[in-house]
């Protein structure tokens, strides 16, 4: 069996190897070029995406304030964290097509963040129902645990993030000296 399979991953070497360096150069820069054409277009669609909810969250919470100032401040707390969740994602691809490296850390925000809308959202449900059965409120009380622990994790994540890696001031200073 192993027999087989080394043949057949040395015929398909020998197969790439006689393939034509230039064809695989130009297809590989057009490739990249699509790819980065690919997330210039989803950074901006995460940019309009955020401007859409941004405006249309304001515009239902002066609607709404008037008749419900708890509800539609709510509401409009959890819409925020979404533009803001939008905006971090938007950031990230900026950094990604500027250093193009994916960091870990922004998406341990944008995890913080949604985790943290979770526990406004579903305190705000629980908060305004008129009869709420026991087990409703207890299975409340585990979603808020199991939240709150995942915001505590992610937190200590982010901690344990920055200080595996060095800091850019720190590089720096190591440049200036070295």
């Amino acid at each position: 069996m192993g027999t087989a399979v080394s043949t057949v991953m040395r015929g398909l070497r020998s197969g790439w190897m006689n393939a034509n360096p230039i064809t695989d150069a130009k297809t590989i820069s057009v490739m990249e070029a699509l790819d980065g054409f690919g997330y210039i277009t989803t950074g901006f669609s995460f940019l309009m995406i955020g401007m859409v909810v941004f405006a249309h969250s304001w515009y239902v919470f002066l609607i709404s304030v008037g008749s419900k100032a708890v509800p539609a401040v709510l509401a409009l707390v959890h819409d925020l964290l979404l533009v803001i969740i939008l905006l971090e994602l938007f950031r990230t691809i900026i950094n990604f097509l500027k250093t193009k490296t994916i960091t870990l850390e922004p998406f341990l925000y944008i995890c913080v963040i949604a985790s943290t809308r979770r526990i406004l959202t579903t305190g705000a449900q629980i908060a305004y129902m008129e009869d709420l059965p026991d087990q409703m409120f207890h299975r409340y009380l585990l979603d808020l645990g199991a939240n709150v622990l995942v915001v505590l994790a992610l937190v200590l994540a982010v901690y344990l993030v920055r200080r595996a890696t060095p800091s850019a001031a720190v590089t720096v200073r190591e440049r200036a000296s070295g």
